[in-house]
């Protein structure tokens, strides 16, 4: 029967020429063409720097996705039955395709450095070796060789498969049965089992990293700090992250010192996913804390969602009780301890639950207040904590009694208002950096500043995007496959190449890389955001009292950058 089957196989697919066959053991001359040219339009570049490495392993991955395409059309033609060219002249042409694989994949190899040096150059980086090219294609070998490998298996499968099927079936019915059968095998294994337990040792791992703190010190000793003797969270339930971000605030003599004006100590309140066993509970704890320490006795306060891990950006913070000269409380609630693009995949609507139980609790609490007699309240969130953090009330839900404001900094691509602000912008207003409505209530700022904000007054809520054009976790575009990202029209964002182009396939690879590598930008590009952008935005939501702009531009000076990078 195994003999049979691959008669009808040679007979589908070789009708015309057995020189065709595509499951044979030699190379497809279309796949090693498309893959060719895959491998050198990912060479191109896109938004983000990457490393020899980093760009090996994407150009093995585009070569061997190319092949993959084209060794389908291959086999596709013959399974049709279309005519091929006579032996010689296929021979011919395997030749001459061949020849043409190198010479593209040489050009593309010799332009390597022009194109990784246009996205360095912008960012201020210095260029890179001259052995890079060398190093990539070092790297992209057997990178490919490997998926190409696993292809061929899976082919292999099918066949298999076919030879096991009743001979009366027809072949073209029982070819198709038999991928169809491989394929869902695949997914139900890659979805079911591999994913599904990577993410859970993903999540284990992450949990103990969350556990790991430093042996110094120990719990705080100020009674309003969280995890002191008088805290109502115990030091042990939160992670490394929250310790940093509850310990590491400047004090009032470091913001004096900073900035030359009054200061008092600023609050800081941090719930782990450990102080309490669910959502609901660990907000009521949130604004128990708040309570205790008199938060609601300040002049402003941010209910913060941090990224992922529990991570909260200290040059968002830092720069925030500056300008206020600490008369701050924020307070941050976990809500996963998975990194922010894996969270973003498998759990992007926990955030959220948590986003909209913190604001509730402290909302409720803080609208039986008097007005005149309680803080300004505003929402902070990066990343994927900016997404949870658009989540946390619906619009007409406040309009009796709105909060102030919220600064939401680097907004993944799926953000709900982002999204519907980005989209609905003003027309030739480009989408790295769009204006929206009147410009009273939402507005967008990158490295650029206010300088190009219209004279317009706010509204009595004010929104700050606050996002780079080069940052992927920002401009991905799930369906950058087929469909031109509207980011790339003219003009361009200042920190992305001029040299980015849109190719089909590449881009949407390339621009997922630079999604997970998103945070190895120099500060102020990327997914990594500077002090000084910071403070403009904040300036702008909070309208902190006080502040010449000479003294503004002063202080962006002051604040050592580098002590920022995640």
């Amino acid at each position: 029967m195994t003999e049979l089957r691959t008669s009808r196989w040679h007979a589908l697919g070789h009708r015309a020429n057995a020189g065709w066959d595509m499951v044979a053991y030699h190379f497809s001359p279309p796949g090693l063409l498309l893959g060719s040219v895959l491998f050198a339009l990912s060479l191109t570049p896109s938004l983000l720097p990457r490393t020899e490495l980093v760009q090996g392993i994407l150009s093995g991955c585009s070569f061997a996705v190319g092949y993959g395409i084209g060794n389908l059309a291959h086999w596709s033609w013959g399974f049709l039955g279309l005519r091929v060219p006579p032996g010689r002249i296929t021979r011919l042409l395997g030749f001459l395709i061949a020849l043409v694989c190198l010479t593209v994949v040489g050009i593309a190899l010799g332009n390597a450095n022009l194109w990784q040096n246009s996205v360095r150059s912008v960012m201020g980086m210095a260029p890179v070796a001259t052995s890079q090219p060398l190093l990539i294609a070092a790297t992209a070998l057997p990178v490919a060789l490997l998926l190409m490998l696993t292809g061929k298996l899976l082919v292999m499968l099918v066949r298999f498969i076919w030879g096991k099927l009743p001979a009366a079936m027809p072949p073209r019915a029982a070819m198709l049965l038999s991928a169809l059968l491989v394929g869902a095998v695949l997914a139900l294994l890659v979805n079911g089992v591999v994913l599904r337990g990577a993410l859970r040792a993903a999540d284990r791992f992450y949990e103990r990293l969350d556990a790991v703190v430093s042996d110094e010190g120990g719990a705080p000793a100020r009674p309003r700090q969280t995890g002191s003797s008088a805290s109502l969270i115990l030091w042990n339930t939160i992670g490394r992250d929250a310790r940093i971000y509850v310990q590491s605030g400047p004090a009032a003599s470091a913001i004096s010192a900073m900035t030359g004006k009054p200061a008092i100590e600023p609050l800081r309140t941090y719930v782990g996913l450990r102080s309490a066993e669910s959502v609901g509970a660990r907000a009521e704890l949130a604004l128990a804390e708040l309570q205790r320490i008199g938060a609601f006795d300040r002049s402003v306060l941010v209910l913060v969602m941090p990224v992922g891990t529990g991570w909260v950006d200290r040059a968002a913070i830092d720069t925030l009780e500056y300008l206020h000269g600490g008369d701050v409380a924020t307070v941050a609630v976990q809500y996963s301890y998975l990194t922010s693009w894996l969270s973003l995949l498998v759990e992007p609507g926990y955030g959220s639950d948590t986003a909209q139980a913190l604001f509730q609790a402290v909302y409720e609490y803080w609208t039986a207040l008097p007005k005149d007699h309680r803080p300004r309240l505003y929402l902070y969130g990066l990343s994927l904590g900016a997404l949870a953090s658009q989540a946390s009330t619906q619009l007409y839900d406040v309009l009796g009694d709105p909060f102030q404001g919220a600064l939401w900094a680097g907004p993944p691509f799926s953000s709900s208002i982002w999204s519907w602000a980005t989209a609905n912008r003003q027309p030739d207003t480009p989408a790295w950096l769009p204006r929206f409505g009147n410009d009273t209530a939402i507005r967008f700022l990158n490295q650029s500043g206010t300088a190009h904000w219209p004279a317009v007054p706010w509204g009595p809520m004010r929104t700050v995007f606050l996002q780079y054009a080069s940052d992927p976790i920002v401009f991905f575009d799930p369906s950058a496959d087929w469909r031109r990202p509207a980011w790339l029209d003219e003009p361009r964002g200042p920190d992305v190449s001029p040299a980015l182009n849109w190719y089909p396939v590449v881009t949407f690879l390339q621009l997922a890389l630079d999604m997970a590598l998103a945070q190895t930008s120099p500060i102020g590009y990327g997914h990594v955001y500077a002090p000084r952008d910071y403070i403009d935005a904040w300036v702008e939501v909070t309208q902190p009292p006080g502040w010449t702009k000479a003294e503004l531009e002063a202080l962006k000076r002051k604040i050592p950058a580098d002590e920022y990078l995640p």
